[in-house]
Parts: structure tokens; sequence; C-alpha cells
């Protein structure tokens, strides 16, 4: 029977599960390196720590390995209910409020090795937790896809460490109570993109009024049909980086994006580049830790890896 030991906290009310110790040998390399061997030889074990029976769909999980850099705190994978992620936001925030838990770290400026490059994370004094991400950019404004069932849908293509399709424009009001109805629009909508000239969209992202005293509501859907319980630290890098391109916010001024559920990021920017519309986003959240466990693995056991559609 193997053992996997493994911290869970949820940023703005998104779980994540760290697992520290018990995971695959990936050998040596970069991250990125150490994710296409997780992705291509322990797809199993992705699938044991956060799909039933042990996880849901909604769980994004993060390994913690060794980084290659050694100005680095930690190198960190995330993966999901349906494979890895490039990046994930409010999952660095989840770690690093994780590593402070653990002992491993304390308040200041700390370096994450991720699969899309070094992140720098600021823990502060007050457990609020401030993620310098990679550079964002959008890459296309205004694109128009036919939906099925809706219609003609406009919205910005945009990289905030994954790829999103940005829609204000949707007719729907940005409620729990119509969580159903959403996830049906936006995997619509990411169907539509993804075959008219946009693949690599696996993240759908819709905009409303603030209902908590944010800027902007929004409603996130993650690659595997789950929706995004906090603001989604990618998603709001996103879109600092179409509000920076459409001159709608300045260098440093704060925009406080809301979750489905009401939880807030706030997010700031810096221009890397005016020309190419390049930004580096900064982040800022809360994670709380709340189970320290182990999971137990039997080869016998029929639902071992998960259960996998």
């Amino acid at each position: 029977m193997k053992k996997i030991s493994v911290v869970d906290s949820h940023t703005g009310g998104e779980p994540t599960r760290l697992v520290i110790a018990g995971g695959p040998d990936l050998g040596g390399g970069s991250v990125a390196d150490r994710l296409k061997v997780f992705r291509t030889r322990h797809d199993k074990f992705r699938s044991a720590i956060v799909n039933e029976p042990r996880g849901s769909d909604v769980l994004v999980g993060a390994l913690l390995v060794e980084p290659s850099d050694k100005s680095c705190a930690a190198g960190v994978i995330f993966f999901n209910n349906v494979g890895c992620l490039a990046m994930c936001g409010h999952g660095t925030i989840g770690l690093v409020v994780t590593l402070a838990h653990l002992g491993k770290i304390k308040t200041g400026e700390h370096k994450i090795e991720t699969p899309v490059g070094v992140v720098t994370a600021t823990l502060h004094a007050n457990g609020e937790v401030s993620v310098a991400n990679v550079p964002s950019y959008r890459q296309a404004k205004a694109v128009a896809v036919e939906v099925a069932g809706i219609g003609k849908i406009s919205g910005d293509v945009a990289w905030g460490g994954n790829w999103f399709f940005l829609v204000s424009d949707h007719g729907r009001e940005l409620s729990l109570a119509n969580v159903e109805s959403l996830t049906d629009l936006t995997w619509r909508i990411r169907q539509a993109v993804n075959a008219q000239g946009f693949p690599e969209v696996d993240h759908v992202e819709l905009f409303g009024p603030p209902q908590t005293g944010g800027d902007s509501r929004n409603f996130v859907l993650c690659p595997g049909k789950a929706y995004d319980r906090s603001p989604c630290g990618t998603g709001t890098s996103a879109k600092l980086a179409c509000l920076a391109a459409d001159g709608k916010l300045g260098e440093n001024e704060p925009w406080i994006q809301e979750s489905i559920l009401g939880s807030q990021f706030t997010g700031k920017f810096h221009w890397l580049n005016r020309e190419r519309g390049e930004i580096l986003p900064i982040v800022t959240g809360t994670a709380h830790v709340n189970a320290e466990s182990t999971l137990l693995l039997a080869e016998n056991d029929p639902f071992c890896w998960g259960i996998r559609a």
C-alpha cells in the first residue's frame, strides 16, 4: 500500500491539494521537463490524487518538487481532473500559504519554479499572498465565434499562464443560481472557439457587474468542465492584459476581481513591453489550510487510480 502525504487548502473557495511526500520520481531537469514526464508516465497518479473517490472534479492538485533553479523556494506541477495545467494562480497562493503552515518559508518574497517559468510570490504579514505571475498579453481582440444553440459571441483571446477566451457581452446573470446554465454556455463557447482557430484555449471567462464591492464579477470554466470558485489568478492576469491593452487600467491601479462566490483577488500590473502589449500581472489573495492527510493507494482497490471518464 502506497502512502501519499497531502495538505489541502482553499483560495477564495477554490481547493488545492498539495502533494508533499510520496509522489513519483520524475528525474532531473527543469520543472517543465518533469511536467512532460509526469504527463506521459504518471497520469494514473494524477487521477488518483484529484479524482473520485478521493477527490472531486473541482479539486486542483499540486505536486511539490525540487526546483532546478536554486534561487527558488520550491518547484510545483499543477493538475486537475482531466490533465496538467501550465500555471495556476489560486494554486500558487495556496502553495505559499501551505509552505508557511509547514514552517518551510516565512514572510517575504519567494521564487517558485513552474512549468511556464519562475514566478515570484510575496507572503505578507497579514497572511495575504501576492503573485507576480508570468508575462501576460492579449493575442486577439473581439473574436466573433458562432456558438451552437446560442448564436454569435464575441470575446478576447489572452494568455495569463493559461489560455482564456474572455467574454463580457453574454446576457447572463453571474450568480450561483445560474451555475448550470453558465456551465452549459461556457462549454459551448469553448467548443466554438477551439473549432474556429484557437484550439489552445481551455478556459472561458465571463464578466459581469460586481456584487461584493469589486470592479467586476467573473465566472470561469476550467478545462475539466468544473467552474472556478475563486476569481482565478491566471484569468485575472488575462483580464489585466486586456484592460491594459485597451487603456482602461493604468500601471499599479488596483482591479478587484470577484468570483462567482463573491471572494476577491486584487490585481495590478506593470508594463513589460507596450508595443507587444505584454504586462507583468500581480495578483493578491488569501488561502486557508484546511486539512493534513495521508492518501492510501492499494492496487487491489478497483478505483485505486481514480474514476476517470
